[in-house]
């Protein structure tokens, strides 16, 4: 029978212990989403939906997931918990080239977004009543704006965005008035990759006087970005999209922008005053390690995936016949492709793409019989919305995976486009 360990209140099984241990202390290099067996070969392409926890971060969370203590007590065990929270918002807080002290963390990025959105709405005056977001925002932005829009609480209007799916600056400026409280535009789209001027977007919105919320949530741990440099508000980034677990995410944001926001969730006055309950610490230090590993590694890696997706789509075309990429080509994330396979329904081609993990739409959206809002404010069909697939690749991804990607992609639009023609 396994022994029993004693840790402060707590009580687990030795041998529980020493396998949660040895996992999270495992090598970088070992492959635990893509693995090889005698038959299988399991390939990861849905980074975007949610990255792979690093063994890195997953030690670092181990090593203190038996501390006892809350971050807030000033007892030694109390400081302990708060010393390992400070390091890990200075590791949030250079993820976008903010500061510490500006970092609020949420359970999140969904949570951020509506911090910041409802935040602002609760506080402002009743001179700006009015709040401008993207076409092509996660559910979390559009959702919660179209929340308040129906309680009468603001006005909402759309910003469209190009063929591309590139944010119209055009619209931006004429949408814009003495009236709009709030510019909520992403840094970048998880479904297409494309990369929107945010810095363009940040200089209008100021302009007439709007605080500008970004989700960056795709884009943080990719691509650089500094609060300053951009000229950015408030920016909503999430722990798992980059290598730290789920359930934890951060709201970031300038001194003034913060203190023009008003908290969501009341209690403890914890995070400022704008985010109470007791602090994840675990969690927050997983996202820490993963935001400075992140930084470390992201100009390497974003040739390298650049490299590996412009490799697949190009292979994926010479072999399939009626593939068209979506979205601007020339400024998207470095490890996204989003394609339509023409004829064949999408969902259908992802079945039959098992054991290769790829996704239709956005992930938080799955399940939904709607095609994607994303793809029909770019202008495609409703058809066309259904038979594209997002490939998106991360750390872990190397060129055999991109073979054996394109094998079962080639093989499953083949046959769900036979069985389409003999059901007509």
């Amino acid at each position: 029978m396994a022994g029993i360990v004693i840790l402060s209140a707590m009580t687990i099984r030795a041998d529980d212990w020493a396998v949660a241990t040895r996992l999270a202390s495992a090598a970088p290099k070992e492959r635990v989403h893509s693995t090889t067996a005698e038959t299988t070969w399991a390939v990861y392409l849905d980074y975007n939906a949610s990255a792979p926890l690093d063994p890195r971060a997953a030690e670092a969370m181990v090593s203190v997931l038996t501390n006892v203590g809350n971050a807030t007590s000033a007892h030694g065990f109390g400081r302990r918990q708060a010393a390992l929270v400070d390091r890990s918002r200075e590791q949030v807080a250079a993820l976008v080239g903010s500061r510490p002290s500006n970092v609020v963390f949420t359970a999140s990025a969904t949570e951020a977004n509506n911090l910041a959105i409802c935040g602002a709405v609760q506080a402002a005056g009743q001179d700006q009543f009015r709040i401008l977001v993207s076409a092509v925002e996660h559910a979390s932005v559009f959702r919660t704006a179209d929340w308040l829009r129906a309680r009468g609480v603001v006005r909402v209007d759309v910003i469209p965005v190009t063929r591309g799916g590139v944010v119209d600056l055009g619209a931006v400026e004429r949408l814009l008035g003495p009236d709009v409280l709030l510019v909520s535009v992403m840094a970048a789209n998880g479904e297409t990759g494309v990369v929107n001027p945010i810095a363009e977007v940040a200089e209008l919105a100021h302009g007439a006087g709007s605080l500008f919320h970004c989700d960056a949530t795709q884009f943080a741990g990719r691509m650089p970005l500094s609060m300053d440099d951009v000229g950015v508000d408030l920016v909503s980034v999430s722990a798992h999209k980059l290598g730290g677990p789920m359930g934890v995410g951060a709201l970031i944001g300038t001194r003034r922008s913060l203190a023009r926001l008003a908290p969501v969730i009341h209690g403890g006055g914890h995070e400022r005053g704008l985010r109470s309950g007791s602090l994840n610490v675990p969690g927050i230090v997983g996202f820490g390690e993963a935001a400075a590993l992140a930084v470390e590694v992201r100009a390497e890696e974003s040739i390298r995936l650049a490299r590996l997706r412009d490799f697949l789509t190009a292979r994926l075309i010479a072999a399939v016949p009626g593939v068209v990429q979506i979205g601007d080509v020339e400024r998207r994330l470095p490890n996204t492709a989003c394609l339509r396979f023409r004829n064949a329904d999408a969902e259908a081609v992802i079945v039959n793409l098992e054991p290769v993990a790829a996704s239709t739409g956005s992930a938080c959206s799955a399940g939904s019989i709607e095609p994607s809002h994303v793809l029909l404010a770019m202008g495609l069909s409703r058809s066309a919305a259904f038979e594209c697939v997002r490939f998106s690749l991360g750390r872990s991804t190397v060129d055999t995976d991109i073979d054996f990607a394109v094998s079962r992609a080639v093989q499953a639009v083949r046959y769900v486009r036979k069985m389409t023609a003999e059901a007509v």
